[in-house]
C-alpha cells in the first residue's frame, strides 16, 4: 500500500506551525509543539515500550531549520537543541490524520502527570 506524499511542507516561524500538503489532497497544521512532543527520538520514545518520557513545557518550542532526509523524510531542528528525531512521510501523515486524538492524549498525560499547560488551565476555567 502506497502513503501519501508531502507535495509542499511550509513552515510558519511567527505561529509556530508546520503545513504540510500531501498528494492525495489532503492538508494538516502541526504545531511545532505537537511535532516536538510526538518526535520518534529515543529521548522522546525511550528504546523500548513503556520508556516514553514526556515531554514538558514545550509549548512555545518553534522549528530552526528542516533537513530533507532522502526521499522519504525529514529532520526537524527545534531551538530547544532537539533534532535526533526522523519525521516520514508516512509518520508525518499519521501524525496529521489522528492530530485531535494524539493531542488529546498528551493533554491527558500532562494532567496526571500533575503538570499544567495552558489549553488545560483554559478548560478549567469557569464559564462566565
Amino acid at each position: 500500500m502506497s502513503h501519501p506524499k508531502p507535495t509542499d511542507i511550509k513552515l510558519h516561524q511567527k505561529s509556530r506551525y508546520l503545513e504540510i500538503h500531501f498528494d492525495n489532497g489532503e492538508h494538516f497544521d502541526l504545531s511545532c509543539e505537537f511535532l516536538r512532543v510526538y518526535s520518534q527520538s529515543a529521548e522522546v520514545t525511550g528504546h523500548a515500550p513503556g520508556q516514553e518520557v514526556l515531554q514538558v513545557g514545550k509549548e512555545n518550542v518553534n522549528i530552526d531549520a528542516i533537513t530533507p532526509v532522502g526521499n522519504y523524510a525529514v529532520k526537524l531542528h527545534f531551538d530547544d537543541g532537539h533534532d535526533t528525531g526522523l519525521y516520514t512521510w508516512e509518520r508525518l501523515y499519521e501524525l496529521g490524520k489522528n492530530q485531535h486524538k494524539f493531542w488529546m492524549d498528551y493533554l491527558r498525560e500532562l494532567m496526571r502527570a500533575g503538570h499544567s499547560h495552558p489549553e488545560l488551565d483554559a478548560l478549567k476555567k469557569p464559564k462566565s
